[in-house]
């Protein structure tokens, strides 16, 4: 009777003060020596409070069954302190409890999310001498983990080992190449998943269309669009959005806009992506497409207001640019960051406010980074306005990217234009003598018909 009143009390209770409540129940009625009940309330608090679950899990008065262990070690996975599900699963082979099929892929995720290359890597060993490895669930999350510390190689040879392959697998490791900056073998591989008549869902082609945006290859991307379309797959936000930021980034905008206006749902990175493709690509309709995303009750986050700041430098719309940064800041009580130092000292210098510029640099809470310097420094080449500052600023350039050839043309050419001849010369001999030298301006031409682009439309064909 009282494990039924337990049960309807555990289900109804889902603030921290009405768990607390029941845990003193649980402590008057000695509940937490039945080990049923207490991994019940434990499972359900861990998703609520995990501080709460921990104290509970600390003071047992019973040796702890592994599924809680598990229930503990996930919730802390989940948390923004992982490494704390690694300490957890140490204690637990310390207590002599044995960890199951269900404990390491929940380390195994710590591990990944926390940067523990070590730790992941004897736990991969671990895995392999207890016999878990033939596990797809386990292997597809050790795989995943590899992925998150860049270690694509072992990735690899975790996938290529594994006797049984869902899509999962498929999916996670396309999604590594693309992460590990591998786009060209993610495309390769999915040429061999449709070639095992693995059907892709929607996360895979995500990592494809991702893949193809960081290629700029507009021939695979549209190939996937049409498979998409073809397979009637239902364009869900995050699918949607990077169709369009694939067309965007690789300058066919008007497709962006037609499949943005398509889509049912938009979240906050649909509207973003959308204004700071038309931004990019000089559009005033980034202006007023920021106002709607406003309307809709979106909320603008720092990215969204570097896609419209950039809008207004690109465009020449400083009045408007500064009204934004100050909305930005007083009313969505939003810290500026670095791009929004730069897209304001870039918009003022752009329309040839180089004092205005001057005083976004002056005023930052932090050091400008290079972009900024050059930003500034070579507008006051190109309007021709040389400042007593110019000669710091350019030491700074220097000395924060001091093996860019770049930096020491655009710092000799202002010296000069000031009449500092001597400064002129010697940079261009500290330049000579580091063998440095300005690399030339260069176009992409994309050319149809290479070898990724024919696997890849022969796959999706």
């Amino acid at each position: 009777m009282m494990s039924r009143q337990f049960q309807i009390l555990l289900q109804r209770s889902k603030t921290t003060t009405h768990l607390l409540q029941l845990h003193s129940l649980i402590l008057k009625t000695a509940i937490d020596h039945n080990p049923l009940l207490i991994s019940q309330f434990i499972f359900s608090i861990s998703s609520v409070s995990i501080e709460l679950a921990r104290l509970v899990f600390d003071r047992l008065p019973i040796r702890a069954t592994v599924f809680v262990w598990n229930t503990i070690i996930r919730a802390y996975t989940k948390s923004s302190v992982p490494i704390e599900a690694v300490k957890l699963f140490s204690q637990m082979q310390r207590v002599g409890l044995k960890p199951d099929n269900f404990t390491y892929p929940f380390v195994v995720k710590a591990c990944g999310r926390s940067f523990m290359v070590g730790e992941g890597e004897a736990l991969h060993s671990m895995i392999v001498k207890r016999g878990f490895d033939s596990d797809w669930y386990v292997g597809n999350t050790l795989l995943r983990m590899y992925a998150d510390l860049n270690a694509v190689g072992h990735a690899r040879w975790v996938f290529d080992e594994m006797t049984v392959r869902d899509v999962v697998s498929w999916s996670s490791m396309i999604a590594g190449y693309v992460a590990c900056n591998c786009p060209a073998d993610a495309l390769m591989l999915f040429r061999h998943m449709m070639l095992a008549r693995e059907k892709p869902n929607s996360i895979t082609l995500v990592s494809l269309l991702s893949a193809c945006t960081r290629l700029l290859n507009i021939g695979v991307g549209e190939s996937i669009h049409s498979y998409i379309i073809v397979n009637c797959i239902g364009l869900d936000v995050a699918l949607g959005t990077a169709i369009l930021e694939m067309y965007s980034k690789c300058g066919h905008i008007e497709k962006a806009l037609q499949v943005f206006n398509s889509m049912t749902e938009k979240n906050l990175l649909s509207w973003t992506v959308m204004i700071s493709g038309l931004a990019d690509h000089g559009h005033e309709h980034a202006i007023s497409l920021f106002t709607q995303m406003e309307q809709t009750g979106l909320q603008p986050d720092s990215t969204s207001f570097s896609g419209i700041l950039s809008a207004c430098s690109h465009l020449g719309l400083v009045d408007e640019g500064q009204n934004f940064f100050n909305q930005m800041v007083r009313i969505y009580n939003i810290k500026p960051r670095m791009e929004h130092y730069g897209c304001m000292v870039d918009m003022f210098a752009r329309a040839g406010m180089i004092e205005e510029a001057y005083e976004i640099i002056k005023n930052m809470p932090m050091e400008p980074n290079s972009v900024i310097l050059r930003s500034f420094i070579g507008a006051c080449r190109s309007h021709g306005c040389v400042l007593d500052f110019d000669q710091n600023l350019r030491r700074l350039l220097l000395k924060i990217e001091p093996g860019i050839g770049a930096n020491y043309v655009l710092a000799s050419g202002v010296s000069s234009l000031s009449g500092c001849w001597n400064e002129a010369a010697d940079l261009r001999v500290s330049m000579k003598e580091k063998g440095l030298r300005k690399v030339p301006g260069w176009s992409r031409v994309e050319v149809s018909g290479s070898y990724t682009e024919e696997i890849v439309q022969e796959a999706v064909s």
